[in-house]
């Protein structure tokens, strides 16, 4: 089974893209879309999911969505 990663966004405004376990990013970059693409390169046969913050009509945010 392949881990799988995470595209989230940083306090400076970039994405990085990590592994659940990993204490680092894998990588970073400064649009979303460049993270997803990364995020894909680096586990291409696993799921790559995207923080998302928003709130919705339960007032709790959706965390994490599927590119």
């Amino acid at each position: 089974m392949t881990e799988k990663i995470f595209v989230e966004r940083r306090p400076k405004g970039d994405y990085a893209v990590r592994r659940p376990t990993a204490g680092r990013a894998s990588g970073v970059a400064q649009t979303q879309a460049e993270a997803i693409d990364l995020a894909r390169k680096l586990n291409p046969d696993g799921p790559v999911l995207v923080e998302r913050v928003r709130y919705t009509s339960g007032g709790k945010p959706d965390k994490w969505r599927k590119p």
